[in-house]
């Protein structure tokens, strides 16, 4: 199967979290550089803030400021042209969520631990339509462990944050359902997407009795392969960034059968769409450096405070 894409830049370093700005620009995080860039529509990239760590998610608040997910960095291997993150960085301390001004580059850290545990990978982000955000921590691996972690609801102010759902297996892609009544939870080694009903923001709703947080698993593919981040589209299929068998799953919460567009890289780690009807897919393709666009079958879902 042959996908057209362009490709729009070659020189990103390991790029994620793309948001697809109201003027044509996409933001990305780049987690090797420690960076959040600003893509131009000419493929030119400018740094919008220096970060450090791992900045590994991004999404625009309520205030007009960009939120980043921090892992707080990998130690990263060069292989044949390509770039794969490795174990916790040497220098790793937390991980963290921070606040960046677009205008100034300023930024801030809000939150590096909840009850007084510390947050070790944050990954992905979605702001809900009261203002409040939902985000998975990874965790990180070492040698010969790696964390258990969860999900987490904060606020944007830095006044609250709780861990709603916990454990999980390396909690990556995370997404809100159209009428924001189910929450969507990628998880990375076992390419499951779990999806968890709501009561309101901030809170699960819990129904069933074989997993007290409701949760149900949202039927996937045949394939051997691991999911990375997610987004959301207008007829709320949840299209879902897939590593090894590099691409896009597209998976229906009624549980008609996947779909999947192939991508050259083995590490196709985030999609976002963008454009004034939301049909171009911009796509990250970590590995090789590349944020490619390509025309989309439907229209993303508006995000809060971006589309809306």
């Amino acid at each position: 199967m042959t996908i057209d894409f362009e490709v729009v830049t070659s020189e990103l370093q390991f790029p994620e979290g793309p948001v697809a700005m109201q003027d044509g620009s996409v933001l990305v995080v780049e987690i090797e550089r420690g960076s959040l860039s600003r893509v131009l529509a000419n493929g030119s990239i400018e740094v919008v803030a220096l970060l450090g760590g791992g900045p590994n998610g991004a999404a625009m608040g309520p205030d007009g400021h960009c939120y980043v997910s921090n892992n707080g960095g990998f130690e990263w291997v060069h292989a044949r042209g390509r770039t794969y993150p490795g174990v916790q960085a040497n220098d790793y301390t937390t991980g963290r969520i921070e606040r960046v001004n677009l205008d100034t580059g300023e930024f801030e850290t809000l939150y590096e631990s909840c009850n007084g545990q510390p947050l070790r990978g944050p990954n992905d982000i979605v702001f809900d339509r009261t203002g409040g955000f939902w985000f998975t921590d990874h965790g990180k691996t070492r040698m010969r462990e790696r964390d258990r972690t969860g999900v987490f609801y904060a606020q944007p102010d830095g006044s609250s944050i709780e861990e709603v759902i916990f454990p999980l297996e390396a909690p990556n892609g995370v997404g809100l359902s159209p009428e924001e009544d189910v929450l969507y939870v990628a998880e990375t080694p076992t390419a499951r997407l779990w999806a968890y009903p709501l009561q309101s923001p901030g809170k699960l709703l819990g129904e069933r009795l074989d997993r007290p947080d409701g949760g149900r698993v949202v039927p996937g593919r045949n394939a051997y392969c691991m999911y990375d981040s997610l987004a959301v589209d207008a007829n709320g299929n949840v299209c879902v960034a897939t590593l090894m068998n590099g691409g896009i799953t597209v998976l229906s919460p009624q549980g008609d059968t996947p779909k999947f567009i192939p991508m050259p890289d083995r590490l196709t780690t985030n999609i976002c769409f963008g454009g004034a009807d939301l049909r171009t897919a911009y796509i990250t393709l970590s590995s090789t450096g590349q944020l490619v666009r390509l025309d989309w079958e439907c229209a993303g879902l508006p995000l809060n405070f971006l589309n809306n």
